[in-house]
């Protein structure tokens, strides 16, 4: 997708969506109280480190010993609702107008994370991470890191924009129907990251495919 027609899309979107972020807000006020949002340090495009925004869906509720208590505790029925629909993402548009993220690319990580893909991990980080991506339409909290990985690397070696738009359809059938995983998809994707390996060095088999 062309950077003027993200932005076009983005535009719209952030006018479109406007009601459900005053909306989110306001349940996220009412039921969590402040701070409603925060930022995540994450990995950008080539390694810089950006700031990734979110609505807080989650209380600081602490156990008996001080930790903080698991995710599913912490929420409630209506931060729970906040996060199958992704409405906890939307102020992530501010970052694609900026120019940080793109509408869709591999999701940006913690930089612990990705330094445990290695030189794969460099790879998926070769193009701007996305509010939403190829992954996550085909199983997202389903997959475990390596067929998310094996996703975004064959993402980043095909994208085209017919596949972002059709990678925001699924977005909104995902938001609506919830998550399942697409064993095709990532049958398809790890059998040509094998390939890939096989024929050479991680970086010369998915630079060729990427050109």
């Amino acid at each position: 997708m062309a950077r003027w027609q993200e932005l076009l899309v983005a535009w719209a979107l952030l006018v479109l969506t406007l009601p459900f972020r005053l909306l989110t807000a306001g349940l996220l006020l009412a039921h969590l109280g402040r701070p409603l949002m925060f930022r995540q340090p994450r990995v950008g495009q080539g390694g810089r480190a950006i700031l990734v925004p979110k609505f807080r869906t989650m209380s600081e509720a602490r156990g008996p010993d001080g930790q903080l208590l698991p995710d599913a505790q912490r929420q409630t029925p209506v931060s729970g609702v906040v996060r199958r629909l992704r409405l906890d993402e939307l102020p992530q548009l501010d970052r694609i107008i900026a120019g940080d993220m793109a509408l869709v690319g591999p999701r940006p990580l913690l930089e612990s994370t990705l330094r445990g893909f290695g030189a794969l991990g460099v790879i998926r980080n070769s193009v701007r991470p996305g509010l939403t991506g190829w992954a996550q339409v085909s199983g997202n909290t389903r997959l475990n890191d390596d067929e998310k990985l094996a996703l975004d690397l064959w993402y980043v070696a095909h994208r085209s924009p017919g596949l972002d738009l059709r990678i925001l359809c699924d977005t909104l059938g995902v938001a609506l129907r919830g998550e399942h995983r697409h064993e095709e998809r990532l049958r398809r994707a790890q059998a040509w990251l094998r390939d890939q390996q096989t024929d050479g060095p991680p970086e010369m088999g998915m630079a060729g495919a990427m050109s």
